[in-house]
C-alpha cells in the first residue's frame, strides 16, 4: 500500500529577511516542526549575534538544530547531513509535512543535494597554512582562496579563517576547487523538496539589516562577545557580528569604526547568500509579506492528506 508523500519544505533567503516569522506561520498551519539550517545558530553560547528565534518563538513550535552544540565543540556540515536526515526520518513517521530554513547555503544544499566526498589530504598542508596565516594574515588568506576558487570564496563567511584554509589545503592537496566536491548529481531523497526563497527591495533590506544590528547592540550583543573574547580563536567564533567586536577590544579600531564595520559587513553577508540562493532555480521566490501568495503555492505543491490541510495563514 502506497504510503502518502513527505515533504520538506525549504526556506531559505539573507539575513534579516523576515524567515523565522514566516516558518512560525507555516508551522503552525502545518502542525509541524521547524529544523535550522543556519550553521551559526547551533551554538549555545552565541545567541544576540546569530538572530536566533526569542524563546518566546522557541516554546511556541519545536525547533531543531539551536542551541545543540557548544563552540569548542566540532562540528561540520557532513555531520549536520547525517543529524538532519536522521531528524527528518524521525519526524516524518507522524508529520507530512516538516520546515527548515536558515541562510547557510551549504547546510541546505547538503539536505537537497548531497555532498560529494571530499578525498583526504596530508595534514602537513594544513600545518603549512597556519603557519602561512600567522605570518601573512587573513587578507592574504582571501586573496588565495578568492584566486584559486572564486565560487567558493564569493559565499563563504571571509572572517572565517578555517572555512578559508579548508578550501585551500583542498586545493593544494587535489589541485581541485572546493566547491567542485559540493556541486554533485542530486541525491534521491524519500521526500519532496518545496523551495521557498524570501527576498526584499535592496533598500529595503539593508535598512532591517542596520536596524537589526543596532538592536542587537542594544540588547547586549558587545557584552556577550565580550564574555567569549578570550576564545576568540575557536572556530565557532570566527564569523560576522563577533570579529568585529574582537577586532575592537583588541584596540584596532574605535567604537564608531566597529558599528560600522558590523553594518556594513552584515549587508555584505546578505549580498553573498543572495548569490548564492539564486543559483539555484527551483526556488520560488517572494517577498515575506505576500504570505497568502506563499501559501498558495505551497498549497499547489504539496499533496496533503487530508487535502487542504492549510488554507490561509
Amino acid at each position: 500500500m502506497p504510503t502518502d508523500p513527505k515533504y520538506l519544505i525549504l526556506v531559505v533567503g539573507p539575513t534579516a529577511v523576515g524567515k523565522s516569522y514566516l516558518c512560525l506561520n507555516l508551522a503552525k498551519k502545518f502542525e509541524t516542526e521547524i529544523l535550522s539550517c543556519d550553521s551559526r545558530q547551533f551554538y549555545r553560547e552565541m545567541n544576540l549575534g546569530t538572530a536566533k528565534p526569542s524563546p518566546e518563538e522557541l516554546a511556541e513550535v519545536p525547533h531543531h538544530f539551536i542551541n545543540t552544540l557548544s563552540i569548542v565543540d566540532s562540528y561540520d556540515v557532513r555531520k549536520y547531513e547525517a543529524e538532519a536526515l536522521q531528524l527528518l526520518d524521525r519526524l516524518f513517521k507522524t508529520k507530512q509535512v516538516v520546515l527548515m530554513t536558515g541562510g547557510t547555503g551549504l547546510f541546505a544544499s547538503a539536505i537537497a543535494n548531497g555532498l560529494d566526498e571530499i578525498p583526504d589530504v596530508s595534514p602537513e598542508i594544513r600545518v603549512d597554512l597556519i603557519q602561512e596565516l600567522e605570518e601573512k594574515g587573513l587578507a592574504w588568506l582571501q586573496g588565495a582562496v578568492e584566486e584559486v576558487d572564486p565560487e567558493f570564496y564569493a559565499q563563504v563567511d571571509r572572517s572565517n579563517p578555517q572555512r578559508l584554509m579548508r578550501a585551500l589545503e583542498i586545493w593544494r592537496g587535489t589541485g581541485l576547487k572546493f566547491s567542485s566536491f559540493r556541486i554533485k548529481n542530486k541525491v534521491n531523497r524519500p521526500f519532496e523538496i518545496v523551495k521557498i526563497g524570501l527576498d526584499r527591495p535592496r533598500e529595503e533590506l539593508y535598512q532591517r539589516i542596520d536596524q537589526r544590528m543596532e538592536l542587537m547592540l542594544r540588547g547586549g550583543l558587545f557584552k556577550e562577545a565580550e564574555g567569549l573574547f578570550d576564545r576568540r580563536n575557536l572556530n565557532a567564533l570566527q564569523t560576522l557580528g563577533y570579529t568585529e567586536i574582537f577586532d575592537f577590544l583588541e584596540g584596532k579600531y574605535d567604537e564608531k569604526e566597529m558599528i560600522r564595520l558590523l553594518k556594513r559587513n552584515s549587508r555584505r553577508y546578505a549580498k553573498r547568500q543572495l548569490t548564492w540562493f539564486r543559483k539555484d532555480p527551483l526556488i520560488r521566490w517572494f517577498h515575506p509579506a505576500q504570505e497568502q501568495e506563499i501559501l498558495g503555492y505551497l498549497n499547489d505543491q504539496i499533496a496533503l492528506n487530508p487535502p487542504n490541510a492549510a488554507t490561509q495563514l
